[in-house]
């Protein structure tokens, strides 16, 4: 790829902008903002804050155009199987799709399965939220506790509090997805096991975390309402039907997905149940309509005029060309705490990766490391670095124009924060105290809607799902593998069986060896 004519163009005009200082961009250019900045309905993405002309746009969509992003565009909405290793459709569309909209998996339209399972979704979501949903005992159902991890966790983790604004009174959400026994205990301390509702979310229902805390809840919950409880107290979000009776529940209470829906892109599900509980049914339907609206001007919209293929190329620019080695996700809302995280997950899992499709080392960077805080908390920890440190880091602000909450001149505020720390990192600062200088020029994006709705939301996450894809078809990596997961969690199976006494001790190197004896002498110590 690095020898390809568009990749050579880029280098040679990355000379070129080597010395560019933004400011001198804005001084010389009125209408940059205008010109660097695409809207959709309420939705601003302002991409005028880094180091790029009218010349670096087009040699990224020329690339993007070399890579054959538009027919790999084409064929994941046509759900041929582009997830390449696994040999498997990636159609997560299909789950927001619209009421006469048909995508298409190994010859059948997949749309009756998933306009079935909501349907099932809203059942136990208006019984639920109507209190006809009765425990054990006939009490009324009052917690729910999401019991998963990764996908399984940190997307409705993370969306159920983002829309906290937006959940039914009287219901209150946990979510449990660590086998440290702390994450789950801490939860259940808080319990009332004939109020609380279950819900297990595991595809093969036999990741290990999952299980592991589920059958400690199950105890738990039987300890006191006895073995009969499980079954009004437990649902399952997973496609082993089998397991899932094993358990307990009830296979009607099974609300299955497939094999075209990816972990980290499983939301839209009914890995959504917990979201669609609290938000009620219209509310996540909303939401959907939110990614169907992003998904479909991903979909027709030219290069130049898309969203997350600007988004996508913008960062394949700053990793590849600038150098930059990580990323900041910086939300300026309280609620949206959790995002960072999930988009670690939906970028790191999806596009770390160190060999194309085809098997072959790549030669360039691809996924840089990802974090982030809410503004303003982030400002007073790691800000600094942005604003000094020696590496560039590119941040996207996110920010909402009205709150959810409004107080005094709260929102003001941290608006106001918002824009000026993105205007910092843009300017700088000169100062004959070198400690008090500030470079400027550090890249930023800033994206910004009216309110943090359901809909906006949606539109969000799948602004930064389209995005992922770019930068894979550009990177030629396959993003929607996660093997890189696996090793760790076979040798922990091993090192667990060693330690138990369920297996006879096998060669470890010399660290691994000392720490298990070390670890041996302080339990029995």
């Amino acid at each position: 790829m690095v020898k390809s004519k568009a990749w050579q163009e880029l280098e040679a005009h990355y000379g070129e902008m080597a010395e560019s200082q933004m400011r001198d961009m804005f001084g010389a250019d009125a209408n940059r903002f205008a010109t660097f900045s695409l809207t959709q309905d309420d939705f601003l993405f302002d991409f005028s804050k880094n180091r790029i002309s009218e010349q670096t746009i087009s040699l990224l969509i020329a690339l993007a155009r070399e890579r054959g992003l538009e027919e790999a565009r084409r064929a994941m909405f046509a759900g041929e199987k582009i997830n390449t290793t696994e040999d498997r459709s990636v159609l997560h569309v299909a789950l927001r799709a619209g009421s006469s909209d048909s995508y298409v998996c190994d010859g059948e339209d997949v749309m009756g399965d998933v306009r079935e399972v909501l349907e099932q979704m809203r059942a136990l979501t208006v019984s639920l939220r109507g209190g006809i949903w009765k425990g054990h005992t006939g009490e009324a159902i009052t917690d729910i506790v999401n019991v998963g991890i990764g996908g399984s966790d940190l997307g409705p983790a993370m969306a159920t509090q983002a829309l906290k604004a937006f959940h039914k009174e009287g219901l209150s959400f946990h979510f449990v997805s660590n086998i440290d026994p702390q994450d789950l205990t801490g939860v259940l301390k808080q319990l009332n096991p004939a109020t609380t509702l279950f819900i297990v979310a595991s595809k093969t229902f036999t990741t290990d975390e999952t299980l592991t805390n589920a059958l400690t809840a199950r105890t738990w919950l039987q300890a006191t309402l006895g073995e009969d409880a499980v079954e009004r107290h437990f649902v399952a979000v997973s496609t082993n039907r089998e397991a899932v009776k094993e358990f307990g529940i009830d296979p009607w209470n099974m609300f299955p997905f497939w094999d075209w829906v990816g972990g980290r892109f499983s939301l839209w599900s009914s890995v959504g149940l917990s979201l669609a509980i609290a938000i009620g049914m219209e509310a996540f339907e909303d939401f959907h309509r939110g990614a169907r609206d992003m998904d479909q001007h991903f979909r027709v919209t030219d290069l130049e005029h898309n969203m997350p293929v600007i988004l996508g190329l913008i960062g394949i620019w700053n990793t590849n060309f600038l150098g930059a080695r990580s990323h900041a996700v910086l939300p300026y809302d309280q609620h949206l705490a959790r995002f960072p995280a999930y988009l670690q997950q939906l970028e790191m899992e999806s596009n770390g990766k160190s060999v194309d499709k085809q098997g072959n080392p790549v030669s360039i960077a691809t996924c840089p490391a990802l974090f982030g805080e809410p503004g303003t908390n982030g400002q007073h920890a790691f800000y600094q670095l942005l604003h000094q440190g020696p590496n560039p880091v590119p941040a996207d602000f996110i920010a909402f124009a009205q709150g959810s909450i409004e107080i005094g001149a709260h929102h003001d505020k941290l608006l106001a924060n918002c824009l000026a720390q993105s205007e910092a990192l843009m300017l700088g600062q000169d100062h004959p105290d070198p400690h008090r200088r500030f470079s400027g020029n550090r890249p930023s994006n800033t994206l910004i809607f009216k309110r943090l709705t359901p809909h906006t939301l949606g539109k969000l996450i799948a602004l930064y799902e389209h995005k992922v894809f770019v930068q894979g078809v550009i990177w030629g990596i396959n993003s929607f593998d996660q093997f890189g997961v696996e090793l760790g969690k076979k040798l922990a199976g091993t090192i667990y069986a060693e330690r138990s006494g369920k297996a006879a001790p096998t060669p470890h190197d010399s660290s691994t060896n000392g720490l298990m004896a070390h670890l041996k002498y302080l339990e029995e110590a």
